[in-house]
């Protein structure tokens, strides 16, 4: 599999609370994370770190995935680790009290692809079907166009865009979406924070997918697109692509 990750401060923060990495065993497998963390004085660069860190030690200690049933559960119940793990470390330190993180990360094989998030980070699958959204926003402004309160037009520019009905690391308790896809040859999994998909149109991000470029400068290609359009938020990306080679290994 071919990869790549990007991370951007934007053209008007001061600094960048997203976070995230992508991380290979040798048996190939491959984890994505992508964090976007929010709250308190420079709280959600906590969040989303802590996050991060976590999950990448974990994916090296774990045992071998085989089957989506053993990858959901291991990505269910090692986000539920975090999330205990942040709201204890907010609770103890009144600095950061209120953080907390989205999270989409996935874990990618030469036979499927499980994705578990929470908040407003995205997963994208692009394939011979088109591109397409896999995860369903945990907000407000989604759940007001899910059940027919306002238009998608509308949610475009709502005045409460941001607001978040889930987040890691806010509650004791979190509920996890988890799923998993089958992808082949020359699909690309794209999860990226909302710095990239509130600037770039679902069109606009497959038009660069398509493209013969790299992987990796396809990632600085979605980046300047959303800098170029005002870059008001952090921008973070994971993108992995089923390559040939990747599939003439199997």
């Amino acid at each position: 599999m071919q990869s790549a990750f990007k991370t951007d401060v934007g053209q008007l923060r001061a600094h960048n609370e997203d976070n995230g990495g992508i991380y290979t065993r040798e048996d190939g497998a491959v984890l994505a994370v992508v964090a976007d963390g929010m709250g308190g004085h420079q709280a959600g660069d906590v969040a989303s770190e802590m996050t991060n860190r976590y999950l990448s030690a974990k994916w090296e200690d774990a045992e071998t995935l085989e089957t989506p049933a053993s990858t959901e559960k291991w990505l269910l119940s090692t986000i539920t680790d975090v999330n205990k793990h942040l709201f204890e470390h907010a609770n103890n330190h009144s600095e950061c009290q209120g953080m907390g993180t989205t999270i989409v990360t996935a874990v990618c094989t030469k036979q499927f692809v499980t994705i578990a998030h929470i908040g407003d980070s995205r997963g994208y699958l692009f394939n011979n079907n088109g591109f397409v959204q896999i995860t369903t926003d945990h907000s407000l402004v989604n759940e007001l166009v899910r059940t027919g309160q306002i238009s998608d037009e509308e949610a475009e520019n709502h005045p409460r865009k941001n607001v978040l009905l889930r987040a890691l690391g806010t509650e004791e308790e979190i509920k996890v979406d988890v799923s998993t896809v089958s992808w082949e040859q020359g699909d690309y999994l794209l999860l990226c924070s909302d710095g990239l998909s509130n600037k770039v149109s679902d069109e606009e991000m497959k038009q660069v997918l398509v493209s013969e470029a790299a992987t990796d400068v396809k990632v600085n290609q979605l980046v300047e697109l959303a800098n170029d359009r005002g870059g008001e938020d952090n921008i973070t990306l994971a993108l992995i692509h089923f390559s040939v080679e990747a599939a003439e290994d199997r």
